[in-house]
């Protein structure tokens, strides 16, 4: 017989285990939090709390930034924070995130850029089109993200429109609505929409979406302006964290590495890499495959990572690891990194990649 809720939620730590009433998620995507979607980033309130259990000040550092959970709830919390990442992409976000503006002037040119947008004449471009961008997009929503894609480098806040960007052009890809994170081939006629609950019309146009993108990024930046500590800064570093010297010595580390097989990071955000030309380190990427093969060169790599990192700590820093650990690969990891594995305990996950139709759990992992 399985277990009742209340006899799974005996087994774990109910102070980091949230349900759905609890956190929803426009509590989950709080301001900048949800600047462009991001799979299997772990969720801002379990950073705070983790950060104020175990690196209550100082400086923390999170070797597998991804999308920048850790930076961005770091600066709320008033402390300095240092993270890295592989993907180019994950660095734009993370740097768009955690940057101080002046309001006035981004305002000013977001809305600059929307209004030469409405003048703009669906008119296809000369040079040549990409195979993606023919294959995933209608001509006039392809038409309408490369003419945005050509006014970003006149602003100040050239990063912020290319995030704008690469967010209109995720919802603008001929894909069904329902199958956003996911798509596996260009959709090109009517569809029954599970989302809607009736026939829908694959996307033939990306000006409302950068409209309203930019518009929700303003709002954004500004609610994170209001709840972040003064003073406070994040460095934002891309590279191999195998490799990176990280400099500064740390308080402690808050972090969540790549599952295994799991999520190709650099796929997830394909149409990014397309229309902004940002580098690809795919060859980098830790976590392909779950052969014994690509799970042994995972645990070599992650061990690499954390062996690193431990060179930037002062004495007796935590290293906090959130993981689903279901083959048990850390015990390994954290031998081989010369760490001390202290605690480990178990959460309840609400949503993380996405709908479960069954009970998710995540290890936590302190240590040494």
């Amino acid at each position: 017989m399985a277990s009742t809720q209340d006899a799974l939620y005996r087994r774990i730590d109910l102070d980091l285990s949230w349900s759905e009433s609890d956190l929803p998620e426009r509590v989950r995507t709080k301001h900048v939090h949800r600047l462009h979607p991001y799979l299997g980033k772990f969720i801002p309130q379990l950073v705070e709390a983790l950060l104020a259990r175990h690196v209550p000040r100082g400086h923390v550092l999170d070797p597998f930034a991804g999308s920048g959970t850790t930076l961005v709830q770091a600066l709320e919390s008033g402390l300095d924070a240092a993270g890295s990442d592989v993907a180019a992409f994950n660095c734009l976000l993370m740097r768009v995130k955690t940057r101080e503006y002046n309001p006035f002037v981004l305002e000013s040119e977001l809305r600059d850029a929307l209004a030469r947008l409405e003048e703009f004449d669906g008119t296809k471009p000369e040079a040549p089109i990409s195979r993606y961008l023919r294959d995933w997009y209608a001509p006039r929503a392809a038409a309408e993200l490369l003419f945005f894609r050509g006014l970003v480098d006149d602003y100040e806040h050239a990063d912020v429109l290319r995030v704008v960007l690469a967010r209109a052009a995720r919802s603008a890809r001929r894909t069904a609505h329902f199958d956003l994170d996911f798509p596996r081939a260009p959709q090109r006629s009517e569809y029954w929409c599970h989302k809607h609950r009736k026939t829908c019309k694959p996307v033939g146009e990306a000006r409302h979406f950068l409209r309203r993108y930019a518009l929700d990024t303003l709002a954004r930046v500004r609610e994170f302006s209001r709840v972040r500590a003064r003073g406070r800064q994040a460095e934002v570093l891309h590279g191999d964290a195998r490799e990176l010297d990280f400099g500064a010595r740390f308080d402690g580390v808050v972090t969540s590495p790549p599952y295994p097989g799991l999520i190709d990071y650099h796929e997830q955000h394909r149409y990014a890499y397309e229309l902004l030309g940002l580098e690809e380190c795919r060859e980098l990427e830790l976590g392909k495959g779950t052969s014994k093969v690509a799970l042994s060169a995972y645990t070599e790599g992650i061990a690499a990572v954390f062996d690193n990192v431990r060179q930037a700590l002062k004495p007796g820093a935590p290293v906090v690891i959130v993981i689903n650990d279901r083959r048990e690969l850390y015990p390994e990891i954290l031998e081989r990194a010369g760490l001390r594995l202290e605690e480990r305990y178990r959460r309840h996950v609400n949503r993380r990649t996405g709908r479960r139709s069954g009970e998710f759990y995540e290890d936590i992992l302190i240590a040494r």
